[in-house]
Formats: C-alpha cells, sequence, structure tokens
C-alpha cells in the first residue's frame, strides 16, 4: 500500500519527518488525523521503529482506537504493540507500574467525578461548612483546576492570590478541603482523574530513574489535539521527549476552545520557545468546506492578535453564501430553522443525518427541540439529554404538578427532599405506605401528619405541608409565569442551583431560567385559551414524544453544543443564537484573552459545515422572564460581506405551506375543538388506573383507547390511539386523562 500518495506535499513533509521535534499546524478540515496516523504507520513501516518505543496521545479513546485500526490496515498486527490512548489511560499504566514509589500499590483505585463530589460533600459536613456555600461541584472544580496548574494543597494554601480569590468567593476554607480530600484519597489508595496527570508529574519529578527509563522507552512521542493540552499534560510529555527530542504534536491554535478546562494556548503558540531547533509544517489546504466558508472562517480568525499567521484554502467549490436570517423570537428562530431544514431536504434531496444545529449553550436546544418536534423531524441532543428530560427542568415542573395535584407520588418523591430539608428516604417511604395502608389519598396523609410521625419528621414535613399549600393559593390568583417564578425562588430551588457556580452549575441555572421564558412566552402568547400552570403542562405533555434516543436510528437532526461539535462535520450547520451577551458569551468575557476563545469557539463553528451555512439570531429573547431587545453578534460582523447573504424574507413560506398541503391531503381533519368545549375542570383519572386497552378522554384530542403503557426513566408513558388525531404518545404525569366507562 502506497500510502504517501494520498498525501499532499506539505501532508507528506510531515509524515517523513523522522528525526527532531515537529509542529503540525493544521487547519479546519485539512487532514491532520491523517497525517498523524500515517506519520505512526511510516515510522513502523520504513524506519523499522519499535511501536513499543512509540507513544501516541489522543484526548479521547475513540480517536485512538480510530487512528489504531487505521495503522494496523497498513502495517498490521504491529500496531497493537503501540502505546497509544488518552493521556489519563497511559498515564494510569505507568502509575500501576511505578506507583509503589509514590506509595500507590498496583491495584489503586480510581474515582470518577461522582466518587469525588461524594468525598468532598462528606468533608464538607465534616467541617460544619454550609452545603450551600460549598458546593461539591464548586469545590471539585477548583481543586481539579489547581491540581492541572500543578499546585499541591500545600501551595494553594499558601498563595496569596488564590487564597484571595476563594475569601472574595465567601469560601476560605476551601484550601483545608483540598487538603482533606488528598489525605482521605491516599488513605483510600484512590486517585482522581486529576491524579493520574498530578502524580505522574510528581513521578517523574521525584523519581529521576523512573523518568530516564520512560525517557528511553519513548523514542517517538506524538500529540493529537495539542492546542487542547493544559500546563501538567505539556510538563510531562516534554520531559518525556527531552532525551530523544523526537516530540511530534499536531494542533490548530486557532480551535482552541477549551480554556475552561484547564487547556492553555500558549502551549502551541510557545512551543518553538522549547524546542530551537523546531520543524514546522502548515497543513492549509482544506478538504471539507466550500470557499465561500472557508474564506469566512479566515476573515473571522484574523480578528485575534494570539495566533499562529496561516492561509487556509481549498480547491472545492465557491459553493452557497453563508446566510444569516434574522428571527422576532427565540421560539421564531427554532421555527425559522426547522422550516429551513424542511426546505433543504426537499430541494436538495438530503436525509436528516445531513443537518446539525450548534448552539452556545444548552439552554438554547429548547426552541429547537420544540419547532423540530412540531413539524415532525426526528432530532437527536449530544452531550446531553433533551431539554425536558434535564434534571432540574423536571425538578421544577415537579413542583408545578404537585401544586396541581397533590397526590402525585412521583412529583412528590422528587420535590420532598429538594432542595434538603432533613426528610430521608425512610421518612418518604413510611408516608406513602401509610397512604395506601389507610387508603388515603397521599395529601390527606400530609395534611394530617401529626396522627401518623414523630415530631422529627413532623419538624421538617409540616413546614413542607404549608409551603404546598402557599404555593396553591398563589396558583389560584395569578398566571403561569408568576406562579412558576414564586415557586422556583420560595422552594429554594432557584437558590440552590444559583450558589453553584461551576460550569454545570450555571447551565442548570440556566435550563431553569430557559423554562421561565418558555412559561412566560405561553402566558404571552395570547391564542391560548388560559395562561395557568394546569394549561401549561397540558401543553409540554405533547412535546415529549421525542424524548428518547434511539441509536437504531441514525437518521436524525443532530443537536450540540459548539464544543460538542468540535472535530465533527456536515453538509448543513446551523450556528443560532449569534446575539451579543449570547455569542460571544457575556458570562465569558472579562478579558481580550476571553472575546478571542469566544471568537476561536466561532471559527469552530463554522468550520464544521462542508456545503452551506446559516447563521441566525434573534430581534428579542426572554431573559429572565422579560423580552429583551437583542443585538446581532459583532462576529457576524466581522465575516468579510463578500461572503454573506443578508435576507430580509426569513424563508419561502410558500414552499412549505405547498409541501404541508400535499402532506395532509389524506389526513382527517382534526374535529373542531374551540376553547369553549374544554372544560376547564376536567377531572383526570388516576394514573395507576390507565392501562392497555382503557377507553380515555382527553380535554383537547377528545375520545380514543389507551394501546400501550410503559415506564422509561421513573417516567409512566402511554400510547393512546384518539379517533379525531390518531396515535399520540403522553406522559401520564402531565396529560389529563379521564377513564370512560
Amino acid at each position: 500500500m502506497d500510502y504517501l500518495k494520498d498525501l499532499n506535499s506539505f501532508q507528506k513533509a510531515a509524515v517523513t519527518h523522522t528525526e527532531g521535534p515537529c509542529l503540525v499546524i493544521a487547519g479546519a478540515g485539512s487532514g491532520k488525523t491523517r497525517v498523524l496516523t500515517y506519520r505512526i504507520a511510516h515510522l513502523i513501516k520504513e524506519h523499522k521503529i519499535d511501536p513499543f518505543s512509540i507513544l501516541a496521545l489522543t484526548f479521547t479513546n475513540k480517536a485512538a482506537n480510530e487512528m489504531k485500526n487505521r495503522i494496523e490496515s497498513i502495517v498490521g498486527t504491529d500496531a497493537r504493540s503501540l502505546w497509544m490512548g488518552t493521556f489519563h489511560s497511559i498515564f494510569s499504566r505507568i502509575l500501576r507500574a511505578e506507583g509503589h514509589k509514590i506509595g500507590y500499590p498496583s491495584n489503586y483505585v480510581i474515582y470518577d467525578t461522582q466518587d469525588s463530589k461524594s468525598l468532598i460533600k462528606l468533608i464538607v459536613k465534616e467541617l460544619i461548612l454550609d452545603p450551600k456555600i460549598y458546593k461539591e461541584n464548586y469545590v471539585y472544580n477548583r481543586i481539579s483546576n489547581a491540581k492541572n496548574k500543578l499546585i499541591s494543597y500545600s501551595e494553594y494554601v499558601n498563595n496569596a492570590l488564590i487564597q484571595e480569590e476563594d475569601a472574595l468567593s465567601l469560601r476560605p476554607k476551601i484550601g483545608e478541603i483540598y487538603k482533606i480530600y488528598v489525605k482521605r484519597c491516599f488513605k483510600s489508595q484512590a486517585m482522581d482523574f486529576d491524579d493520574l496527570l498530578f502524580n505522574t508529574n510528581v513521578l517523574f519529578s521525584d523519581h529521576i530513574d523512573v523518568l530516564n527509563k520512560y525517557q528511553q522507552i519513548f523514542k517517538h512521542v506524538l500529540i493529537d489535539e495539542f492546542q487542547d493540552t493544559n500546563h501538567c499534560q505539556y510538563l510531562i510529555t516534554k520531559k518525556l521527549a527531552s532525551v530523544h527530542r523526537n516530540i511530534f504534536v499536531v494542533g490548530d491554535d486557532a480551535q482552541s476552545i477549551y480554556a475552561f478546562r484547564g487547556a492553555e494556548i500558549k502551549n502551541i503558540l510557545k512551543f518553538e520557545d522549547d524546542f530551537d531547533d523546531l520543524k514546522v509544517v502548515k497543513l492549509e489546504q482544506n478538504y471539507r468546506s466550500t470557499k465561500n466558508i472557508v474564506n469566512a472562517a479566515n476573515s473571522i480568525i484574523e480578528k485575534n492578535q494570539s495566533k499562529i499567521s496561516k492561509d487556509v484554502w481549498t480547491k472545492n467549490e465557491e459553493g452557497e453564501l453563508i446566510s444569516v436570517k434574522k428571527a422576532f423570537s427565540d421560539n421564531e428562530e427554532g421555527r425559522m430553522i426547522s422550516n429551513l431544514i424542511f426546505e433543504e431536504k426537499h430541494r436538495k434531496q438530503l436525509t436528516n443525518s445531513n443537518f446539525a444545529v450548534l448552539y452556545r449553550t444548552n439552554s438554547q436546544s429548547r426552541s429547537m427541540e420544540e419547532a423540530l418536534r412540531r413539524i415532525g423531524i426526528k432530532y437527536k441532543v449530544f452531550g446531553g439529554v433533551s431539554f425536558y428530560q434535564r434534571k432540574e427542568v423536571k425538578d421544577l415542573l415537579a413542583y408545578l404538578r404537585f401544586v396541581i395535584n397533590h397526590n402525585d407520588e412521583q412529583s412528590f418523591r422528587r420535590i420532598i427532599n429538594y432542595p434538603r430539608r432533613g426528610i430521608g428516604l425512610t421518612s418518604i417511604d413510611k408516608i406513602i405506605l401509610t397512604s395506601n395502608e389507610e387508603n388515603k389519598s397521599l395529601w390527606e396523609i400530609l395534611k394530617n401528619a401529626s396522627n401518623y410521625f414523630n415530631r422529627r419528621v413532623l419538624k421538617s414535613l409540616i413546614p413542607f405541608v404549608d409551603m404546598i399549600r402557599s404555593f396553591e393559593i398563589f396558583n389560584n390568583n395569578n398566571d403561569a409565569y408568576v406562579s412558576a417564578s414564586h415557586i422556583a425562588s420560595t422552594s429554594g430551588l432557584l437558590e440552590d442551583l444559583y450558589n453553584d457556580k461551576s460550569i454545570e452549575g450555571i447551565s442548570r441555572f440556566e435550563n431553569i431560567q430557559e423554562l421561565l421564558n418558555s412559561i412566560k412566552e405561553f402566558v404571552d402568547n395570547s391564542e391560548n385559551s388560559s395562561f395557568n400552570i394546569d394549561k401549561f403542562l397540558q401543553e409540554i405533555s405533547l412535546m415529549t414524544d421525542q424524548d428518547s434516543d434511539d441509536d437504531s436510528d441514525e437518521e436524525y437532526i443532530s443537536l450540540m453544543t459548539i464544543h460538542m461539535a468540535k472535530g465533527l462535520e456536515f453538509p448543513v450547520v446551523f450556528v443560532v443564537g449569534v446575539e451579543e451577551d449570547l455569542f460571544p458569551s457575556q458570562m465569558m468575557i472579562t478579558t481580550r484573552e476571553d472575546l478571542e476563545e469566544e471568537r476561536r469557539l466561532f471559527y469552530v463553528a463554522i468550520t464544521r459545515s462542508m456545503n452551506k451555512l446559516y447563521l441566525t439570531y434573534s430581534n428579542t429573547r426572554y431573559r429572565y422572564g422579560m423580552l429583551k431587545d437583542c443585538q446581532m453578534s459583532r462576529f457576524i460582523k466581522e465575516i468579510n460581506p463578500l461572503y454573506l447573504e443578508n435576507e430580509s424574507n426569513l424563508v419561502n413560506k410558500s414552499f412549505i405551506k405547498n409541501v404541508l398541503r400535499e402532506k395532509r391531503k389524506n389526513i382527517k381533519p382534526i374535529s373542531k375543538l374551540s376553547k369553549n368545549n374544554i372544560n376547564s375542570q376536567f377531572a383526570s383519572s388516576n394514573i395507576n388506573e390507565l392501562k392497555e386497552g382503557v377507553n380515555v378522554q382527553h380535554p383537547s384530542f377528545g375520545s380514543g383507547e389507551i394501546m400501550k403503557v410503559d415506564i422509561d426513566a421513573n417516567q409512566k408513558k402511554a400510547i393512546v390511539k384518539f379517533k379525531s388525531v390518531g396515535e399520540k404518545t403522553l406522559l401520564l404525569n402531565f396529560a389529563k386523562l379521564k377513564i370512560i366507562k
């Protein structure tokens, strides 16, 4: 196999440079994986390098396995002897063999993230610290960031700047938690993920003999996605390569987007300072995108000051101009995009898998999901669960459901001790058991709790009952948004999420705000027959048909954050919410460096597209329950206008109407259900009585028969065949169904 003939001259130069340090600057879509793969194959096949002496480091197991398989197709089973894997897997392997030198047995335990957070939570409790202030997510991230910068707990507590930061955040005890955490891990003979890096550095620093051993073993060190390395990762690999100096790194400074995880762009920008005899190869030919997309991306990234100069180009066709689309609101943006996807599919004969919708934050998926559901297009949310299945969203919905229906057991279980109010599982089980034994409703038992439970339980239970009563009264006198906001705030749920300043905590808080925004939009919609919580819950019960991931069906629209999309490509890409304060993110910009990272993120988003790129934004967007005016992002304005197609007409509505008209010709129209026909006093049956074969009535869909009932992720679902609208999948906790005798 003459693999070199598949390479352009620059790729070939990188592959055949086998002696001395080499930096490959690989622009988007330039074939960096092929270069890395072929170089390893070339070392083994042509230069007879022992695979055992080659160390290749990646960031994902998937990337490592794919490269190993490609190499094996060229050199045979010798590829299986490579030291190839993620930083964590390779360093763990070394620590298994050498960890006894720093006090760890070969069978040490690796704590996952949840293990680490549970231990931190326990330490906070033991130190009698406020768990609402010292949230395990926040503390974990502080300790993780410290380890990635090789800051030990002793250095942490003696660093004046760090101590000042913790004091300003009202968390002066993090250093002490860090110290106890490290000691407890060591006592348990356990390492967390960050320890796999931190302790490898300690091992090589304190035991030169071990370092010398691996320096001799690894004659060639190769690193993929070098721009994503943190301080610790680079320091270790630099040490390993310092003897033979055959270090080969591939990356793109323009795609360095993980600073929040500790990635340091200076590793790639300053690489030449550490290796003065460095060979630099630039892969500038893009094989992925059209000329218009490549040129637009270049015009964006050239605005950054901290960069390695390169001129990415392509032989591909000119392609369509980049479409910039404006919507009135975020919900209209979702509808606009779903219609554009519908149009593109029919006009170009594309499939769902040809499309990706990319957003800056996870909370933005809500409007996209709802719009795609309405038009009947299958989608999959990557890097998380669909909006209405996210824990924090389900938590608030559970509060709303329980205020409407005091006998909802699933909702009761979810909210009774969240936020924590000292009611354990034993007490919860006893409440439900008492309800069943006494043959009384759950609410009846709660109202008369003093008849059944001791003082300790009553101390927490009575305030909960009083709170639910107050919510019920408040809800009867206010619309859904005012009620939901009051419940979210008074219950303590909002405060609990707000106090968690970790990346994950901020995302969860944003999701709650987005749920409240959706309720506000529901209230502001004059077409709705009523504006109470009950009606809103009925509405969203109809939006859950596609809330399950079906990996067997590959024909779905991909929805994901831009961070998740890195390394992927799609024929048609929508980058949504390209507005000031959202993208670039107001929360992430405090310095020029922050702005440049946001711009690199935008560059990554643009370069995911192969053929057609849409950039969309809204004139208005709900923020904290208020309709705010929005501005088009500066990033759109930074694109050379030669590559942009601005349209005031958002979508070819006549085309869509014609297609939909054809699809609906043979569909029986829904029986007329006027607002007046819907009984506001509609009384639903107990969900435990809703079984297969039972005839039911729905306040909007009319009569039907339950075809199937199942439980998925603790949610009870039913497929109901209605006479007027056909089959619908409903969540029984949301949907109102009345049994017809």
